[in-house]
């Protein structure tokens, strides 16, 4: 039985631990076919952006023994090309002043790494330089890792937010100028700002987050779940009387539901790995990462708690949110915390999309955030008081509310 690779995402280091691999490389296939060049994908935090970009680096790379069992071994040309990649996870963004010094930093560390010495000033000269010189040989292969952290972390200082929008928007618009030298350029984040706010000058590139040919890209269906973790799910099942079809149940209430088409449902993966790690249903993902922000802006924006299951709306949602214009329900389904459970067609070109929260994990935990929020207590307390309300009200013994 592979070991579990939870909270590790680069390529190499689960294929050559003996870590368990969800193979997606069909998907990676897909895309090539689409034969595109430039591609942006979002996605919630800890569902295998990441491990995605690192798995296409190590395809970039040539590194084909890597890719032995899995499905896209001889399914394509393996070449190396140089590729730059870009992460912004954990850098410093806080100022206009430190995106500046992290752009700077990341350019002049992808040229380290090819032994170019960059003779430009400014971060974005010395990136055109960059690609120009890693493209004399080669085309080149750009990717970027959270391209929204520096505004998604200052989202509530919305001065140093609009800031680097404006710096990045000015990086990006280098990789349009550098087409010549381009092969392929791989885009993720969590939040999907409009293209006249961030990539204005990127506007030939493909945004395939909630298109049906890759809404399983990231993420466990059904059937792998059943595939990759069936002797882990007997194994639980044991332990829960035999019930082999209730537990399986549980699982798929609990963390399945995430959808971007309306059709295809995924379980998230960071709750499923440490489900069977721990081998006992809890909150992990949700506690994770509080959505400290989103829970203050529904209190502040007086959001009816009633609309956020069953939520209505037009296609409108996907491209509304930005600094200035912030729709809590886009932000919401962006972050993981609503899923788009169904699509209605309503004419040729017009459908009703209805959202609701992905599973009981997110909808228990965002809930008695919420209440905590609204009552002045502790998150942690919500639950056992909900308990002893529910308890109290079934016992008829209203003395103790």
């Amino acid at each position: 039985m592979k070991y579990l690779p939870i909270g590790m995402q680069t390529f190499r280091d689960i294929i050559e631990g003996n870590y368990l691999y969800i193979d997606k490389t069909n998907y990676i296939h897909d895309l090539f076919e689409t034969g595109g060049k430039y591609f942006f994908l979002s996605r919630p935090r800890r569902f295998g952006k990441s491990l995605l970009l690192s798995t296409l680096g190590e395809i970039f790379s040539g590194s084909k023994e890597l890719f032995r069992d899995l499905w896209i071994y001889d399914k394509i040309e393996w070449k190396e090309h140089p590729i730059i990649h870009l992460d912004f996870l954990g850098k410093k963004t806080g100022s206009a002043k430190e995106l500046n010094e992290t752009l700077e930093f990341m350019v002049n560390q992808n040229a380290q790494t090819y032994g170019i010495k960059l003779k430009e000033k400014g971060y974005d000269k010395r990136f055109n330089e960059l690609i120009r010189e890693l493209g004399k040989k080669e085309r080149v292969v750009i990717l970027v890792d959270e391209y929204d952290k520096p505004i998604i972390n200052n989202i509530e200082n919305p001065e140093v937010a609009r800031q680097n929008r404006d710096i990045l928007r000015i990086f990006y618009e280098c990789i349009k100028e550098a087409d010549e030298y381009l092969r392929f350029v791989f885009i993720t984040g969590v939040s999907k700002f409009s293209k006249v706010s961030i990539f204005s000058g990127l506007n030939n590139l493909r945004d395939i987050t909630i298109s049906s040919s890759f809404s399983s890209m990231l993420g466990y269906t059904h059937s792998e779940l059943l595939h990759y973790f069936q002797d882990r799910i007997n194994g639980m099942a044991k332990g829960s009387e035999g019930d082999k079809e209730g537990l399986i149940q549980s699982i798929k209430d609990w963390y399945n539901g995430y959808s971007w088409d309306g059709l295809e449902f995924v379980y998230n993966p960071y709750s499923v790995l440490n489900l069977f790690q721990e081998e006992r249903f809890d909150n992990y993902w949700f506690s994770s990462g509080t959505p400290t922000f989103l829970i203050k802006a529904i209190k502040e924006k007086n959001i009816d708690l009633k609309r956020i299951e069953n939520y209505e709306t037009s296609k409108f949602i996907f491209d509304t949110f930005d600094v200035d214009s912030s729709n809590v329900f886009a932000l919401l389904f962006q972050t993981g915390y609503l899923a788009l459970k169904e699509v209605k067609k309503i004419s040729m070109t017009q459908s009703i999309y209805r959202f609701s929260y992905p599973n009981l994990e997110v909808k228990e935990s965002l809930l008695d955030y919420l209440a905590a929020e609204f009552t002045g207590k502790i998150p942690d307390e919500m639950g056992y008081l909900v308990y002893s309300l529910q308890e109290s009200l079934e016992k008829g013994d209203l003395g103790n509310l």
